[in-house]
């Protein structure tokens, strides 16, 4: 496991806040290291500059935002949305250098994306695909916690799902999930896990959807189809539909879908920003059960939130200690592959920061 404290590209998107939390002010997030500050302009447009002035570095965050420009709160110099300087107080002539760094930003999929790295390189196609945020064949909400652990741990867990067995017993975990076969495969900015439960006790949390929306109680066919995007991105496609009903040959017409949006922006070497929502085909009109998922899905990532901080501490109180994947951890490390090879490519060195380890075969 490479504990690089500063293990990620900067040349990705990454989210910087629901497209909610940026308005007629100023808003500082950290994306990177990078201290940002966003806002929007009164076209509706998003800035992102550093969150840092020029002239005594004070934060542009606690400055104020007059029209299209901010204000710094220590001297005055006014900056606008490309990050240059257009007013020095008590002299006419502006300092040819006085600008801040300018981030290109992009508004999609319900979230404030920001490029951390070469602007250059900012291509828009590049924002990995959440689209079922906003479709509206789909309905639901989420939310952003900040998690103190490396990123990467984030990603683990959610590439592994055998966790919510052990984690999540009381709600979507069962012993089925930790003992079903899997496949996971990969392509050059991608990694999949798709695993398929037939004929199973549903959990108590899809038990109750199924009921709600189906009238169904019984036997079911559960699917969890886990998708990593390079570096930082997971949709899971889970559901239940009765037994026998088609479901793992591709009519789920009869059961409950959802997908488990996630997008993980390193913050620091340890700690990040974990974006989520639940997002479901059904009951598509009931905002009511909109509100009860994502407080049951808030409660659901608590207990993971819990368990990443504890390991990190672990690992930042163990330095040397080897770790070994099982066969549970595929997903995982290919999705570790995948960032490696990206941060060796921005840094000119293949292979040289990679996280790899040998899988040890369980039992």
């Amino acid at each position: 496991m490479n504990t690089d404290p500063a293990h990620f590209p900067l040349n990705a998107w990454y989210a910087a806040a629901y497209d909610v939390e940026v308005g007629r002010a100023l808003f500082p997030r950290t994306v990177c290291q990078q201290k940002l500050v966003l806002y929007r302009q009164t076209d509706g447009r998003v800035a992102a500059l550093e969150d840092a002035c020029w002239h005594r570095l004070l934060p542009l965050s606690m400055g104020r935002l007059e029209g299209d420009e901010v204000v710094c709160g220590y001297h005055g110099l006014v900056f606008n949305a490309e990050g240059r300087c257009t007013h020095m107080p008590s002299q006419e002539t502006l300092n040819p250098s006085a600008c801040v760094r300018r981030f290109p930003v992009a508004e999609r999929h319900r979230f404030i994306w920001v490029w951390p790295g070469d602007p250059a390189l900012a291509d828009e196609s590049l924002i990995p695909d959440l689209h079922w945020n906003h479709d509206p064949a789909w309905a639901g909400d989420g939310k952003m916690i900040r998690v103190k652990c490396d990123y990467r741990l984030v990603i683990d867990n959610l590439m592994d799902l055998t966790h919510e067995t052990f984690v999540h017993g009381s709600s979507i975990g069962n012993r089925a999930v930790a003992e079903a076969p899997f496949v996971a495969t990969h392509g050059d900015r991608t990694a999949t896990v798709t695993r398929w439960m037939e004929n199973i006790e549903a959990p108590p949390f899809w038990a109750g959807q199924l009921r709600q929306a189906r009238g169904h109680q019984g036997p079911v066919d559960r699917w969890q189809i886990i998708r990593f995007e390079a570096p930082c991105t997971v949709a899971i496609d889970v559901g239940v539909a009765p037994t026998g009903t088609g479901a793992p040959q591709g009519d789920r017409s009869q059961g409950v879908n959802g997908i488990v949006l996630n997008t993980i922006t390193p913050e620091t070497g340890n700690s990040c920003l974990y974006f989520w929502a639940f997002a479901r085909n059904y009951c598509l009109d009931e905002q009511r059960l909109t509100h009860q998922l994502r407080e049951g899905v808030a409660g659901i990532f608590r207990e993971d939130e819990l368990v990443l901080e504890a390991q990190q501490k672990a690992i930042e109180e163990h330095p040397d200690h080897k770790f070994y994947n099982l066969n549970i951890d595929a997903g995982a490390m290919w999705a570790r592959r995948l960032i490696d090879k990206m941060v060796d490519a921005e840094r000119g060195t293949p292979g040289a920061g990679s996280s790899v380890i040998p899988i040890r075969r369980a039992g």
